[in-house]
């Protein structure tokens, strides 16, 4: 791990501990950035949680950012990514529970108290998550069949054990992590968290879903439109086929065909534009395949 520049660690030496450690690694984005701690900080308040900003290539408007919600923040002045971030990010928690967003969520009102109250409850358990909706704000014409083409989570409306965690919205006790290690810095992308959660869980550990901690996944109406989702959708097309390829599972070139057919009819039968973007990330996996 690089030194840590422009962290403040004294609430380390505090006698008593927050009751969690929201961790909120970000690249710059203030706007997506402002509504996530807007979200999150009377929350904290009334719960005595910490909230950490890292600073995930130390910019000045971040540093102020969080200052103004009563953040602290970790700046990393070369870039790490969202993993090196993270492990930054645990570093400076004070607390045992270390929960972290993505700065482009906004957590819904009950969603730290739904967290903490879960994490009460099931003291077996080391990692726990919650639904992530996804919101466009504004956006091109759908059909109404398809979800919106973004990261969503949701395991349904009851408490349950699920086999797999996104990290935009996930909380760990510094037990796992002393036990299997921190996250791999080298991963960005689709899979980010996967790694760990694999390690995690082979060692033996368990993943506890919390239906009422609920974060929106957000896009703003800039990055909403068609344009903006496409390209999105076929960088992430394009980390996917990487990802794949990285745990011996890429599909194959006739299946990857196949899924750019569909959404083309999807496109075309339901006037649906979601079916652009998935196609657009069907053939980001494609090119990646064929480079």
């Amino acid at each position: 791990m690089a030194a840590m520049s422009g962290s403040d660690d004294t609430s380390r030496l505090s006698t008593t501990a927050p009751s969690a450690s929201i961790v909120l690694p970000t690249i710059g984005r203030p706007d997506y950035l402002e509504v996530a701690l807007e979200s999150v900080a009377d929350q904290a308040n009334a719960l005595r949680a910490e909230v950490v900003v890292v600073s995930d290539g130390a910019d000045p408007r971040t540093a102020a950012l969080a200052a103004r919600h009563g953040a602290r923040v970790v700046s990393l002045p070369v870039r790490h990514g969202v993993n090196g971030a993270r492990n930054a990010g645990i570093t400076a928690a004070a607390a045992d529970l270390v929960i972290f967003l993505d700065d482009d969520v906004r957590a819904s009102p009950g969603w730290l108290d739904a967290m903490l109250s879960g994490v009460r409850s099931a003291p077996a358990y080391e990692v726990f998550t919650g639904p992530i909706r996804g919101r466009l704000e504004g956006g091109p014409r759908a059909c109404g069949r398809e979800p919106p083409p973004i990261s969503t989570y949701d395991f349904g409306p009851a408490d349950r054990d699920v086999p797999y965690v996104y990290g935009g919205n996930t909380a760990v006790r510094r037990s796992a992590f002393e036990r299997v290690g921190q996250f791999r810095e080298e991963l960005s992308g689709r899979g980010d968290e996967e790694e760990w959660v694999l390690r995690y869980t082979a060692a033996g550990g368990r993943l506890r879903y919390l239906a009422g901690a609920v974060v929106d996944h957000r896009r703003s109406p800039t990055d909403a439109r068609l344009v903006a989702l496409t390209r999105a959708a076929y960088r992430q097309g394009q980390e996917a086929r990487r990802h794949d390829l990285r745990i011996g599972k890429p599909r194959s070139t006739a299946a990857e065909l196949r899924i750019l057919a569909g959404c083309a009819w999807h496109t075309v039968r339901r006037r649906c534009a979601f079916g652009i973007v998935m196609g657009a990330r069907a053939a980001g996996s494609l090119r990646e395949g064929l480079r």
